[in-house]
């Protein structure tokens, strides 16, 4: 089977990586429910997803509402290991079952706590210079159009917003 290459003529080497802006995802959540003091020390939160919207040059269209969360967790040493799952429809009518795993953590002692209070207090914004929010993703979707998804590694960037993440996904060419 022949492949197009969505990217172009581009190509990554072992010592020369490239990557591509795809799109970015900018998600709403709509509650939050925590397990606390698990026994490992460790918490369990499900960050449910309300809204959101995708744009980009690779793809372009609405987060389903309502169609998954976050399961992440918080560990004792102020790292959030999040796994995230919700579908994207494309504006073509195309659904994208969208998985998203990663980390969250602060440069600073007290940076996870001020974005604790920016999400859930109203305390002022944490600028994304301050944490590291990275995911590697992964795609189900029909074949088709939209299925380079399922053949490239994929990275986001993030920002931590008071009512959801913005997220920017690159492509490995």
């Amino acid at each position: 089977m022949t492949h197009t290459r969505p990217f172009g003529g581009l190509a990554s080497t072992a010592t020369e990586p490239k990557l591509e802006f795809a799109f970015e995802v900018r998600l709403h959540f709509s509650r939050v429910q925590m397990i606390n003091n698990m026994p490992t020390g460790a918490g369990r939160g499900g960050v449910y997803l309300g809204t959101g919207e995708f744009s980009g040059p690779k793809l372009n269209g609405k987060v389903v509402p309502d169609s998954g969360g976050d399961y992440a967790l918080f560990r004792p040493d102020e790292t959030v290991s999040f796994d995230a799952r919700y579908m994207l429809q494309e504006n073509d009518g195309t659904l994208i079952l969208l998985q998203n795993r990663g980390y969250l953590w602060g440069y600073q002692d007290d940076t996870m706590r001020r974005l604790r209070d920016m999400a859930f207090a109203g305390g002022p914004p944490v600028g994304p210079d301050e944490y590291y929010l990275r995911s590697f993703p992964s795609f189900e979707v029909e074949k088709g159009k939209h299925d380079w998804l399922t053949r490239h590694v994929i990275i986001g960037i993030g920002e931590r917003k008071p009512d959801g993440n913005l997220l920017r996904y690159y492509a490995l060419l």
